[in-house]
């Protein structure tokens, strides 16, 4: 009898498998890969290249920095997946161009590639910043969504465009750490007459809130705080930033990281350098900047939760009541707005970030609440991010 039951549940499951529509969705399938139109056109003409090339990549990086790493990662992944065919090698700062000639330098051909963080190039164009960090802005993630998915990387592609280059996202290492201090700051009022090392569009926000600002270069930042110059500095991410000892003489890191909240690169390639390759070579490059994007962040988060530990042996870390962080997020948007008035590019920019965070706000309030903080920590109420 159990048999028999066997043998008839087995045949209805086959009969309903085999039956046409018998597990047909309700709706049209949800969502599609683009690329994949763009693939099968490719792969009808596509052939594998037998030519080689020698490539020249500049940077604003010294060897020492994690940046210099996520640039030898993705030419590492490119000779690796052409076979050698496409050979980048890497020059830092100063061996080949200075630091902030390397965008010129591959624009006008001088060299191939350049790896950057887009923001030191506001001065050509303020929405360049946009495509590297926006204080209050988006977060790891929500880059790689939006430059993904909601154009965000045609944007970057018609910016660098205009100055004879193609760009790709090219690595993420995730928030910036907050301000190392001398000074315990956590109130707005806290922060007037600071004198803080930061740069790019945070420069003027603090500016406006009544700090002294100096854009240091990084090499100075150590002895601006060690003779007591400034009272405190920003610089990059845990792992970039341990390195530099700041914790030696500091007492704080004042959080969050609300100037930064995700740091984001871009690699960008002299466009008549791109348009020699072949296309076998094209999506080579491309497939390993996607690559390079993705494991950057898995790469250096992991760093830096091991630098928090290092730094917390030796420095405090105080946190900005919630009053100071509404109010730093007013500045912010206050500022970025008499930027879109000023700017139309700015405004494209921005604008799309802005709406994309609007279109995420349900989907990321309905997951909330189940942050994977330690069992210990959850089960007494530590639920949110």
């Amino acid at each position: 009898m159990k048999r028999f039951r066997f043998l008839i549940g087995l045949a209805l499951i086959l009969a309903l498998a085999l039956a046409p529509n018998a597990f047909a969705a309700k709706r049209e399938k949800f969502g599609a890969d683009n690329r994949h139109e763009e693939a099968k056109k490719d792969l009808r003409s596509i052939k594998t290249s037998s030519e080689t090339f020698r490539w020249k990549m500049v940077m604003p990086w010294s060897k020492g920095l994690l940046f210099y790493d996520v640039a030898q990662h993705f030419a590492d992944s490119v000779k690796l997946a052409s076979g050698g065919r496409l050979d980048i090698k890497l020059f830092s700062a100063g061996e080949l161009v200075g630091a902030m000639e390397s965008f010129d330098a591959v624009s006008k051909g001088q060299a191939d590639i350049g790896h950057d963080w887009p923001g030191y190039w506001k001065g050509k164009n303020e929405a360049f910043v946009a495509f590297a960090s926006v204080p209050m802005g988006l977060d790891t993630e929500g880059y790689n969504v939006w430059l993904y998915e909601r154009g965000g990387q045609e944007m970057m592609q018609e910016l660098y465009g205009r100055y004879n280059l193609y760009a790709l996202p090219g690595g993420n290492v995730g928030q910036e750490l907050g301000l190392f201090s001398n000074k315990k700051a956590t109130t707005m009022a806290d922060f007037k007459g600071m004198r803080v090392r930061t740069a790019g569009w945070y420069m003027d926000i603090l500016t406006n809130i009544g700090a002294s600002v100096t854009p240091l270069p990084g090499g100075e930042v150590y002895l601006a705080l060690e003779r007591g110059v400034i009272d405190a500095a920003e610089f990059s991410t845990p792992a970039i930033n341990y390195p530099m000892g700041f914790d030696d003489i500091t007492k704080y890191v004042i959080e969050p990281g609300v100037h930064q909240p995700s740091c984001q690169s871009a690699l960008f390639i002299n466009m008549d350098s791109w348009n020699k390759l072949p296309d076998d070579l094209k999506w080579i490059v491309k497939i390993a900047a996607t690559e390079t994007q993705q494991w950057s962040t898995a790469w250096a988060e992991n760093l830096n939760a091991q630098a928090i530990e290092l730094f917390k042996k030796k420095v405090e870390f105080v946190r900005m009541d919630e009053d100071a962080i509404n109010q730093f997020a007013k500045a912010s948007h206050d500022y970025l707005e008499t930027l879109k008035a000023q700017y139309p590019d700015v405004k494209k920019v921005l604008d799309s970030q802005e709406q994309f965070k609007k279109d995420f706000a349900d989907w990321r309030q309905e997951r909330g609440g189940i942050a994977p903080w330690p069992y210990e920590q959850f089960v007494k109420g530590k639920h949110m991010q």
